[in-house]
């Protein structure tokens, strides 16, 4: 089992670079970094776990600038989106950035994507609610095209661009490795059509262990060896008997959410997750 940390880069908390610091000399395995690029006033759309949105999700800093920060503050820990909302980005400009951050960082970036739930934010950016998914589908296989090829075109349907040259590439090969955070029969369909690996929210009362047998059954309908297919979770309660059970579910990789706080707050908890690597 992998053990990472994830929090809300936000403009109050922790500094990313002092906390991928810590989180390294404790022997962590990755950081993951959320992002919302902001948040409608008009709060239209509800908040999924109900109640008021959490103030941190109107205070991240961008996600590339707080992995990029971690990078230089570390060596060897693998530095995360988690998630990245690509139906709220230029696929042409996010190829480049991800490829950049694995080129400062020697291979070292995990690209964890989604879709997103607020309707009004991906709105601002042009993308509709109803073909988010089409559209984070095409976006991805265009960079994909623009990781691979020295000379990459791509025509979809909400995509299109002819023959360009896109450098740098990414250190690790074909690509940084693309975590999808969905849930729910058609999230696994994705997770198996267009990435290397699943993102699920532990957290959220779903059927962890359930899910992951219907990926696998999912892989298996496609064609696809399950083993090729990590699993990464969202791990809650940070508790051993949970992630015992996640291990032999076959979870490669817990996560623990940190607060955005202070590091008065942070590290104390940083301290306690710590005591459940090797344990």
């Amino acid at each position: 089992m992998k053990y990472g940390v994830a929090i809300f880069p936000t403009d109050y908390a922790i500094r990313p670079d002092e906390l991928a610091r810590a989180t390294e000399q404790r022997g962590f395995e990755s950081i993951f970094f959320p992002e919302h690029t902001h948040i409608p006033a008009s709060r239209r759309t509800p908040f999924p776990r109900g109640g008021e949105l959490p103030r941190e999700y109107s205070h991240t800093i961008d996600p590339f600038v707080a992995i990029t920060m971690a990078a230089a503050a570390t060596k060897k820990l693998k530095l995360a989106t988690g998630i990245c909302l690509v139906i709220e980005r230029d696929p042409i400009v996010l190829a480049k950035e991800v490829a950049s951050v694995d080129l400062a960082s020697n291979g070292r970036v995990i690209f964890g994507i989604g879709g997103g739930w607020n309707a009004e934010e991906m709105e601002n950016h042009g993308a509709a609610f109803k073909s988010r998914w089409k559209l984070l589908r095409e976006r991805m296989e265009a960079m994909k095209e623009l990781w691979t090829k020295d000379e990459a075109s791509y025509q979809g349907e909400f995509v299109k661009f002819d023959r360009v040259w896109c450098w740098p590439k990414p250190v690790q090969r074909p690509y940084p490795p693309i975590l999808l955070g969905s849930h729910g029969p058609r999230g696994l369909q994705r997770v198996v059509r267009y990435c290397d690996g699943w993102l699920p929210n532990a957290g959220r009362g779903s059927d962890l262990v359930g899910q992951i047998g219907e990926l696998r059954r999912c892989a298996e309908q496609a064609g696809r060896d399950p083993r090729t297919i990590s699993i990464t979770a969202f791990a809650a309660p940070p508790e051993r008997k949970v992630i015992d059970q996640y291990e032999a579910a076959g979870v490669e990789r817990s996560v623990f959410f940190l607060p955005p706080a202070g590091a008065d707050t942070v590290m104390p908890l940083l301290d306690q997750y710590a005591k459940l690597i090797g344990g």
